[in-house]
């Protein structure tokens, strides 16, 4: 018989759900550095522990990245191994966290609180540095989910909104960022990625301008970013995510001028490992129904 091996830290309820939800499959909760030999995985075991794993079959991620699994050998003598992941899963609470950080710079809310922590009244002088959303122009680079819900948020702003695609390509994109007012980076790590916005694709784009970062680390250069914070060049940024997390305490975003650090927290919510537990369920059921499975990883395409 199938065993399901679930990788992290549930409540009693939340483990009753599962087993309940397994029904006659028998479910063994492992840690993430314990290794695993279950058919069914359910969550984001370190890649080691799963990678001798002759029984595997299927493995359900609780996050949407899954590079560190890309040098799994997913062959087995039952068949491929298949890796789903949560496409689609953050969409609504990271285009909020990204609305709100957006929103904090342009009404220099983020400003506010510092002053408020300091008990210090600046008032007036404020005003003139404060922007309004409504007419902006925005570029979305990464147009899946989390940019699309992002679009809509931003629809009752009357924003201008450029999406940019894998079609358009870099050359729509390098077109877009010049008159763009707010660059918004949702697109994943791939190769094509690293990198992507450094020193000269940030020096395209206007004084003033606003970058956010809800992709991938790695897609920064972060020195230049901080550059162009620091000599105030561009206006603004929401960073999500960094090429080292937890941040270091050296690093230089600590202290730039204009920039909120959601801290990898923008996909968060209350019910965020019950959800989880809705779509592993959902896609068990479809596994033991033989249906196609929902959010199967392309490790050659990288998302």
């Amino acid at each position: 018989m199938m065993e399901i091996g679930v990788c992290g830290v549930f409540s009693d309820d939340q483990v009753a759900r599962l087993r309940q939800g397994a029904a006659d499959l028998p479910v063994r909760l492992v840690a993430a550095h314990e290794p695993c030999d279950c058919a069914i995985v359910f969550g984001n075991p370190e890649p080691e522990m799963v990678a001798g794993n002759t029984k595997l079959r299927w493995m359900q991620l609780e996050s949407v990245g899954f590079g560190e699994y890309a040098g799994l050998d997913l062959a087995r003598s039952h068949g491929d191994i298949v890796v789903t992941n949560l496409a689609g899963f953050f969409a609504d609470p990271v285009a909020e966290s990204a609305l709100a950080g957006i929103l904090a710079l342009y009404r220099g809310i983020d400003r506010l609180v510092g002053l408020q922590a300091q008990k210090r009244w600046v008032g007036d002088p404020i005003r003139t540095g404060l922007r309004v959303l409504r007419g902006a122009r925005v570029v979305l680079f990464g147009y899946g989910a989390i940019n699309q819900r992002l679009a809509d948020l931003l629809a009752p702003f009357g924003c201008a909104i450029t999406p940019i695609t894998r079609a358009g390509g870099l050359e729509a994109l390098d077109s877009a960022i010049a008159d763009a007012d707010l660059v918004v980076c949702t697109a994943p790590s791939t190769p094509a990625t690293a990198g992507l916005f450094g020193v000269a694709r940030l020096a395209m784009m206007r004084r003033g301008t606003v970058f956010c970062n809800f992709g991938r680390g790695s897609i920064l250069d972060e020195d230049a970013l901080a550059d162009a914070l620091e000599t105030g060049r561009l206006g603004g940024a929401v960073i999500d995510v960094t090429r080292d997390e937890p941040l270091p305490a050296q690093h230089r975003f600590w202290t730039c001028p204009n920039i909120i650090l959601t801290q990898h927290s923008g996909g968060g919510t209350m019910d965020e490992l019950d959800r989880k537990i809705d779509v592993f369920l959902a896609n068990l059921g479809r596994f033991r129904a033989g249906a196609p499975l929902e959010g199967i990883v392309n490790f050659s395409r990288g998302y």
